[in-house]
């Protein structure tokens, strides 16, 4: 957050790795949810002490890399180029589920699935449902901070290994209907530690400085309005329904 220069209340970023982790900041307030959002403290230099809120998805880039192992594509910088391929998943759904379902759906029971395959189904449906449901994960996420976390929207930036692809960047901007703003370093935990570091010691004198640092490389606007993926998500949630309470069913 802090590499982000998310320095206010309202501020929001996603870093899509291993998981995918949205945080907002709520300032000087700590957010007590109702559905699994989690305070964190964001930083505290001096007497500023900033909270956040937090969500999180855990199978993003572990899912990718899953299926990376499995042949699907040769490296991971395909798999948007194989999206883009088709006009849909061709029926296909996927549900990133190797650690569990964190909110809004809370079930850590549920397993990883592909539902809706045919005949017809290559690779390429395979890949596209796979990125589809991060998309449809951050979707989740996204509206259970907005409709939760009593804090207006500022902005969205993403950062992490899975924000360089740029399938899932575009559907999860049409998704949520806002517009994301990758920058051009996306590791942003280390830039962070080396912002407050250099706060600490004088290097740069206030967070004015930091924002003049942060270099956007590109900026994702909604291009579809989110009700054209309607019956791709409907489906989609079909499968995380037929997901659920998968493990305890197995161990009765």
């Amino acid at each position: 957050m802090f590499g982000e220069c998310c320095f206010n209340p309202g501020d929001l970023k996603v870093t899509m790795g291993t998981g995918s982790f949205w945080d907002i900041n709520t300032g000087s307030k700590v957010h007590v949810s109702r559905t699994g959002l989690y305070p964190l403290v964001g930083w505290k230099i001096g007497k500023d002490l900033t909270y956040l809120a937090e969500g999180n998805a855990s199978d993003t880039g572990n899912a990718i890399k899953w299926a990376q192992d499995l042949d699907l594509f040769t490296n991971a910088e395909e798999t948007s180029r194989m999206a883009y391929s088709l006009v849909n998943s061709g029926g296909v759904c996927f549900v990133p589920s190797f650690s569990g379902l964190q909110i809004p759906v809370n079930d850590p029971c549920a397993c990883t699935s592909f539902m809706g395959i045919t005949s017809s189904t290559t690779k390429n449906h395979l890949v596209r449902a796979m990125l589809e449901s991060i998309s449809f994960r951050n979707k989740q996420l996204y509206e259970t901070i907005a409709r939760e976390v009593n804090v207006p929207t500022t902005y969205v930036r993403a950062d992490g290994g899975v924000s360089k692809n740029d399938f899932v960047m575009q559907m999860t901007s049409d998704l949520i209907d806002k517009t994301i703003d990758k920058p051009v370093i996306t590791d942003m935990s280390c830039l962070g530690a080396a912002f407050l570091a250099g706060l600490a010691v004088g290097f740069w004198s206030d967070r004015e400085e930091l924002k003049k640092l942060r270099q956007t490389d590109v900026v994702f606007k909604p291009q579809k309005r989110p009700k054209e993926y309607e019956l791709a998500m409907s489906n989609w949630t079909k499968a995380v329904q037929r997901s659920l309470r998968w493990y305890s069913q197995i161990s009765q």
